[in-house]
């Protein structure tokens, strides 16, 4: 099948979705994830304002899954994923505004791979768990890195990966790709600073997935975010920060 490039959007005052095709938008009605149809009709995408393409019951973002971040940082292989929530207040449209957090302190942008769940499963076999993911979508897992160790008693992952607007993604979530070939590019302010292959992290997306619905029950429109590599690095106010996968689309954000 081909890639589809589905979109989540405004217009004239109402929530649509839609395939996008370059420039173009084809309009489409029902469930996302139940077989949404085509209408015949379409709007152009600079009539519209983009918003993050689902709306997640939770987002899961994966700590240390690339082999290049752990060789950096002199980490050990982790038995298992390792993970975290992203609170539903962080979730961010592309295009949205990153703001600082009143309290002082470095946030550093990750740019990773999201898969879109498209089907629930719990405790699912790693040779069918690509069978539920429904599409890819990109992301910035937003960290206010000072605020993680602050405390030396606990590491307040929750906290710094958890203000409002912590986690933009989109624009797209896009079907029909081979994950494991996937390229993802950060730049901030136009300097590229990340570039890595996914076929680099230690749990591949249909071993994340498997792994994951042995905790909890994964359901549609529930995003994982599979770890960054390499090339995080702090904004500043008034930086753009861009996150961009082919076959995906480009996540563009400001940061203030």
């Amino acid at each position: 099948m081909s890639v589809q490039r589905w979109i989540r959007f405004l217009h004239e005052g109402v929530v649509r979705i839609g395939l996008l095709e370059g420039a173009d938008i084809q309009l489409c009605e029902g469930d996302l994830f139940a077989g949404a149809q085509p209408t015949g009709r379409g709007v152009r995408l600079g009539d519209v304002k983009l918003l993050r393409p689902v709306e997640p019951g939770k987002v899961i973002a994966l700590y240390n899954n690339f082999r290049p971040w752990l060789e950096k940082l002199g980490l050990s292989v982790p038995a298992e994923p390792l993970y975290v929530l992203k609170a539903p207040n962080s979730y961010l449209d592309p295009g949205g505004v990153i703001r600082r957090p009143l309290s002082d302190t470095r946030v550093i942008f990750e740019g990773e791979l999201g898969i879109v769940i498209g089907r629930s499963c719990s405790n699912v076999a790693e040779d069918q768990a690509l069978s539920h993911v429904f599409g890819y979508t990109c992301a910035n897992d937003v960290t206010a890195v000072d605020v993680l160790t602050r405390d030396p008693s606990f590491p307040q992952w929750t906290r710094a990966k958890g203000f409002d607007g912590f986690c933009p993604f989109g624009p797209a979530i896009a079907t029909d790709l081979d994950p494991h070939k996937l390229v993802l590019r950060s730049t901030l302010n136009g300097s590229l600073r990340q570039q890595f292959t996914m076929s680099d992290m230690l749990f591949a997306p249909e071993q994340l997935v498997s792994r994951l619905s042995r905790d909890m029950t994964l359901n549609p429109g529930d995003v994982i975010l599979c770890g960054t590599s390499v090339g995080v690095g702090v904004m500043k106010p008034g930086s753009t920060i861009e996150i961009e996968i082919e076959g995906i689309g480009r996540l563009s954000n400001r940061f203030e």
